[in-house]
């Protein structure tokens, strides 16, 4: 890329340089033509004017000294009687078709090329009579010389402004090819899995906004990934409740043998159903947006978890107690009001001791369901804390799908234990 960069912005000095080149060209060759005929024009004229009156009187001229202005052009100048002999100065023997075409005095000057020479002739009249002719002459070679040397000085400037041009683009180029190259190697760290990999800074504006988009897409996508990973494991550690209570209800249908098997399958076949039914529910919540909900049936949730609480307590020998107090209706997700009750329910069973309570209660704008126990005094211990063993995982999960579903869960009294889980309750229809 730098070379093609380099070789596109040398390439384009080029072609500039060429196509400014030409006009400049043909114009310094009309320029020096234009002054060279100017400054015979001068030399002659102004050795007309010195002679005049020796050619008028019939005597033979002296070619005066021209000045350093007036002899400018390093030609030759010289004298010519109107029968075309050379009468002084420098020149033919006889006159040419310059000289002879000006001593028909058909006009004031006469220019043209005799030889390798560019002639210029100038009439000498007294009245309508001829007296001499002044001729002034240049070599062309010397002219060719004066052409020559400023195009070579031209194409001299032409190479060092093509060569400014490749200094140029090479530091433009290290100054755009290296803040690319750092977002490849960036965008080839995001594709190893390098979720930190962030673009540079260039001072460049586009370039700068690709990085910009660059890091925002690692970022987002390292959150994700981040927040897959983490529901991945609240979700494993949530599908162990259902999982618990079946195990529970087959070890006691296998210590009771004079049980009623038939009850023991019905029980598993329950705990199957609670088991599908959060597979479902932790897979809804896990791809659902935010979206209108329908009211909650709370009094189906709370028979939900009755079924669940009976399966695992029962076999501790331990109860399990639902009570209503005028509890509010609410618009929420009732996969989510289950996961959290049944994280609330599972943590109880494995950390609490005695009766679980279950109370849902109006809280004036929200609705509660309080989950207590009589386990030990928590005192200063954050339950939502992810211990090194691993405990606080469901609680973690549980308050995640309470903030989602624009409620809160947290510890209403460590002693007995008691979580509060708030949901917003619906407001009171306004008076007709």
């Amino acid at each position: 890329m730098r070379r093609r960069i380099i070789s596109l912005t040398v390439l384009a000095a080029l072609v500039s340089t060429v196509l400014f080149a030409l006009p400049l060209g043909f114009a310094v060759w009309q320029y020096y033509h234009d002054d060279t005929k100017s400054d015979l024009e001068r030399a002659a004229d102004a050795t007309a004017l010195a002679v005049s009156e020796d050619l008028n009187a019939g005597r033979t001229p002296t070619l005066p000294a021209l000045d350093e202005e007036d002899d400018e052009a390093d030609g030759e100048v010289g004298i010519y009687a109107p029968d075309g002999r050379l009468l002084a100065g420098r020149g033919p023997a006889v006159a040419g078709p310059v000289e002879r075409q000006a001593a028909k005095a058909t006009a004031d000057v006469v220019i043209g090329r005799e030889d390798d020479e560019m002639a210029l002739a100038v009439p000498v009249v007294s009245g309508s009579r001829l007296t001499g002719v002044v001729r002034a002459a240049l070599p062309l070679g010397q002219l060719r010389l004066r052409i020559l040397l400023t195009w070579v000085g031209m194409a001299g400037l032409a190479v060092a402004a093509t060569g400014v041009s490749w200094l140029m683009a090479r530091r433009s180029t290290i100054r755009l090819v290296r803040p690319l190259e750092e977002l490849a190697a960036a965008a080839e760290r995001l594709g190893d899995g390098d979720f930190t990999a962030r673009g540079p800074r260039a001072g460049i504006a586009e370039i700068d906004r690709v990085g910009e988009a660059l890091g925002a897409t690692a970022a987002r996508i390292g959150e994700t990934l981040e927040r897959e990973r983490a529901f991945s494991a609240e979700a494993s550690h949530q599908l162990r409740t259902p999982l618990t209570g079946l195990r529970l209800q087959l070890e006691a249908a296998v210590e009771t043998p004079s049980a009623d098997p038939y009850a023991a399958i019905r029980a598993g076949i329950a705990s199957a159903d609670r088991l599908e039914r959060t597979i479902d529910d932790l897979l809804a919540l896990g791809r659902e947006r935010r979206a209108p909900r329908a009211e909650l049936d709370l009094d189906a949730v709370l028979d939900e978890l009755r079924q669940a609480g009976e399966a695992l307590l029962g076999p501790r020998g331990r109860m399990l107690r639902i009570r209503r107090e005028d509890p509010p209706p609410a618009h929420v997700a009732a996969a989510a009001v289950r996961q959290v009750l049944g994280v609330l329910l599972d943590n109880a069973v494995t950390h609490g001791r005695g009766t679980v309570t279950v109370l849902a209660r109006d809280a004036g704008d929200a609705l509660a369901i309080d989950v207590a126990d009589e386990g030990p005094d928590l005192g200063e211990r954050d339950p939502f804390a992810t211990a090194p063993s691993g405990h606080g995982i469901g609680l973690r999960l549980a308050r995640s799908l309470a903030e989602a579903e624009g409620g809160r869960l947290r510890l209403s009294r460590p002693d007995p234990p008691t979580f509060t889980l708030l949901l917003p309750a619906d407001q009171p229809a306004a008076p007709a």
